[in-house]
């Protein structure tokens, strides 16, 4: 049995570690999973095809929470490959749980069995289990699995908005990595005042405020430099250090962010350009 999905990644409106709410929105740079189910199979495997090294807890919980719960506890093999840079900020734990877990469903002819939405929740449950979460991610995980922006309460796991946006987005990723479950959380609660005034101004809508505003917030409060958001502001949307970082990110018009995009373009590091995403994940 076999089944492979595809996820988009996603870039921050709200980090989640300050206030419980979260939001997210989606973009075009994907992750895609392939699972290889074995009846008599002992366990799963997992391979992540950019860094045979990576930890592969993730993608395996995510195969097996499927198979126990849709299947007859199958195991098996999934592999990820991904154009997403690991640990950069962008979703890539998140955009893996997402494929990984329609791809087992795919390969058990069970993806119409449960709703995009708590297809979701088993990867962010997954996620919580193996550790490489504070909140579970459901903002990011919500908006790579269903595309769009997404508001989400990540204490209950619960979407609170949705809506599309046809956005450019530059990225910025440094060559450094930043791991989510590695974030100063109390430091991150400090801004929970700005952070609340965030949430207030995604669920009207106002998500280039929302950005911007988080953006400032949470690179103080995580010690990033708030260099590239003071110059993106003139010109766009919305700018904000995407999760815990390392990569930026600014939504606006094309035009203004290949400006922009020169400017981001003279730091190390990879900076392009792509739109957002309103399909989230599917099935080839």
């Amino acid at each position: 049995m076999e089944g492979e999905a595809v996820a988009p990644a996603a870039g921050t409106v709200l980090n989640a570690l300050a206030n419980g709410k979260g939001s997210a929105f989606a973009i075009d740079e994907y992750t895609t999973s392939t699972v290889e189910l074995d009846a008599g199979a002992d366990g799963v495997t997992g391979r992540v095809a950019e860094d045979p090294d990576a930890d592969t807890e993730l993608i395996e919980r995510c195969v097996a929470a499927v198979t126990d719960r849709f299947g007859a506890g199958e195991g098996g093999r999934v592999r990820t490959e991904s154009d997403v840079p690991m640990a950069s900020g962008l979703k890539s734990s998140s955009a893996a749980a997402n494929a990984t877990v329609l791809a087992t469903l795919d390969a058990l002819d069970a993806a119409e069995e449960i709703s995009r939405e708590d297809a979701c929740r088993i990867g962010v449950q997954a996620a919580r289990d193996a550790g490489v979460t504070v909140t579970g991610a459901f903002d990011d995980a919500s908006a790579s699995m269903l595309g769009g922006v997404t508001v989400t309460d990540n204490v209950d796991d619960e979407l609170l908005a949705r809506e599309e946006r046809d956005w450019s987005v530059l990225v910025w990723t440094p060559p450094e990595r930043s791991f989510s479950a590695d974030a100063d959380v109390d430091s991150c609660r400090r801004v929970a005042p700005m952070a609340d005034l965030v949430a207030d101004l995604a669920l009207d809508g106002e998500f280039g405020r929302a950005m911007t505003v988080n953006g400032l917030a949470f690179c103080a409060a995580l010690d990033f430099p708030t260099d590239p958001v003071v110059e993106a502001m003139p010109v766009v949307h919305g700018v904000s250090l995407s999760g815990t970082g390392p990569s930026f990110t600014a939504v606006g018009e094309r035009d203004d962010l290949e400006a922009l995009r020169d400017r981001w373009g003279e730091r190390e590091g990879r900076t392009w350009l792509t739109t957002t995403q309103t399909e989230g994940t599917r099935i080839p």
